[in-house]
């Protein structure tokens, strides 16, 4: 394969070393169910390409590299895993980890080439907790998914900042998927503590997979306001059904009879005004960049790869997904798919390192197949 790998920009310095950023893959069980089903929650179809990518940026021209993958959030999907049939918003660190236990064996291919990148050396992976994966916080998930790779990988909460670079998942700018810091887990009066999962799960796994059924596209569209203007006036009908049963899933939110599950009117309405369904993280991202000791942000979440510039030093990226999209945007519009990340190169003697908004193509094949779920 090394033949393949063209080579990276000259760095002739003592030090060569590039960090990778990638975000939203959203493993699920597999494409094919353990019954030979297909999986319709299953997001993720480019396994071989991740298997390449893993290995590209660990041979060839990368050999001598001191070379970093770090994951952003939501590289494991647990809000579209069932737990023995069903879905579930009480996850504790038992149900967790059965449902990382299926992920795995859903893509194995990829877990053993994330260990082989790690048995060489000068290598790292550091996964930092998104809002679908938050899961991971549980010490048996971590210790489990260390134990399958044979190297033990490097857990970041919320954010991983070196070098004056920020990388953070992103949902906690945004109030639908915002979680309490001092709170990952909830303890008071439970026979042992389960994830304090954010609004934004509970509408996923209560309401959205309910859609999902019967329309399973329902949220990889973009923009979402289109979206709802265009089944207003195509799907008249299933809109208003849809909107019928969110007005009921709101009133069941608001009186909860149980305190933890019970969101306030003001917490509803804060999430609506903030558009947080597919939020613009830009905004975040200049007030992070407002700290002069960092010059890169890097953002995942939106799934919709950008690149912002203020001033000549000051840099926004987000990793967008590798999973497919539908954009009703008259300049992209139809499927989208773009396997995105953002390369970190460290130059001769240049203790910053400058980030780049790249596609992964993969090596040319002959034929594939065809993702049909």
């Amino acid at each position: 394969m090394s033949e393949l790998n063209t080579p990276p920009p000259s760095n002739s310095g003592a030090t060569k070393k590039i960090k990778v950023v990638i975000s939203d893959l959203h493993l699920g069980k597999g494409r094919q169910l353990e019954n030979g089903s297909l999986n319709a929650l299953e997001e993720f179809y480019y396994a071989e390409k991740l298997v390449e990518f893993i290995q590209y940026y660990s041979t060839g021209a990368y050999r001598d590299y001191n070379v970093e993958i770090i994951i952003n959030g939501d590289f494991l999907n647990f809000i579209s895993v069932d737990y023995r049939g069903h879905f579930l918003t009480v996850v504790t660190e038992p149900i967790a980890l059965e449902m990382l236990k299926s992920v795995i064996k859903g893509h194995t291919q990829v877990f053993k080439a994330m260990g082989d990148f790690l048995s060489n050396p000068n290598r790292r992976i550091t996964y930092v907790i998104g809002n679908h994966d938050q899961a991971m916080m549980f010490q048996a998930c971590r210790d489990h998914l260390d134990q399958v790779i044979g190297h033990p990988l490097q857990y970041k909460n919320i954010i991983y900042y070196f070098d004056g670079v920020h990388v953070e998942h992103g949902h906690m700018h945004e109030a639908a998927n915002r979680v309490d810091p001092k709170k990952f887990f909830l303890k008071q009066g439970l026979p042992e503590p389960i994830l304090n999962l954010p609004w934004g799960s509970h509408f996923f796994v209560e309401l959205v997979l309910k859609i999902k059924d019967k329309y399973p596209h329902i949220d990889k569209v973009r923009p979402f306001g289109q979206m709802v203007r265009w089944s207003l006036i195509n799907e008249t009908m299933v809109s208003v059904r849809g909107l019928g049963e969110l007005a009921k899933y709101v009133y069941r939110t608001v009186f909860n009879s149980e305190a933890r599950f019970r969101w306030s009117i003001k917490k509803l309405l804060k999430i609506f005004f903030e558009n947080a369904v597919y939020p613009d993280l830009s905004s975040a991202a200049k007030k992070i960049l407002g700290d002069g000791r960092v010059h890169t942000v890097i953002f995942g979440h939106t799934h919709v790869y950008e690149y912002r510039q203020w001033g000549s030093q000051k840099e926004y990226f987000n990793t967008g997904t590798w999973t497919e999209l539908t954009s009703l945007d008259v300049a992209s519009l139809g499927k989208i798919t773009k396997l995105t990340y953002v390369l970190l190169d460290y130059a001769d003697q240049d203790s910053r390192p400058r980030g780049r908004l790249k596609e992964w193509k993969g090596f040319h094949r002959i034929e594939e197949d065809v993702a049909v779920a």
